[in-house]
């Protein structure tokens, strides 16, 4: 993959790689921690160096939720969108809502070309609607 984008093959982006993909969703400091554990001592800048390399290359997607960091993920390419708990925070991917890229078609493109659309649904997610539902009672 790295290679496909031009960029060299380096440890530090290998296990950025590898964290973003086992771990779709992580902010930037949660990435750092399994880096860590995989190379050892990798300093912030260098994860941020890499991030920002990487989302650039199109190799990871840098989403951010109002309210949230940056959050990264290796599924690129394909317009999904999110769903977001309000209440805890988890983040899950949700394919297109209909039709082919960019998923919606806009009221007034104001002569922009689009090609992609970013769409974040909000709620409860199943653990915390339980949890809500129980404090009702």
């Amino acid at each position: 993959m790295l290679r496909g984008a031009a960029l060299r093959v380096t440890a530090p982006r290998l296990a950025v790689l590898t964290a973003v993909h086992d771990h779709p969703h992580f902010d930037t400091d949660t990435i750092l921690g399994h880096v860590r554990q995989h190379l050892g001592g990798v300093s912030h800048q260098a994860v941020y160096d890499v991030l920002r390399a990487l989302t650039s290359a199109g190799l990871l997607r840098r989403i951010q939720p109002m309210g949230s960091v940056a959050l990264y993920e290796t599924r690129v390419g394909d317009n999904h969108h999110h769903v977001v708990c309000r209440s805890c925070g988890v983040i899950a991917d949700v394919d297109c809502a209909v039709g082919d890229a960019p998923c919606l078609t806009a009221s007034d493109n104001h002569g922009f070309a689009l090609d992609e659309a970013e769409v974040v649904y909000w709620g409860l997610c199943p653990e915390c609607s339980k949890t809500a539902a129980t404090q009702q009672k």
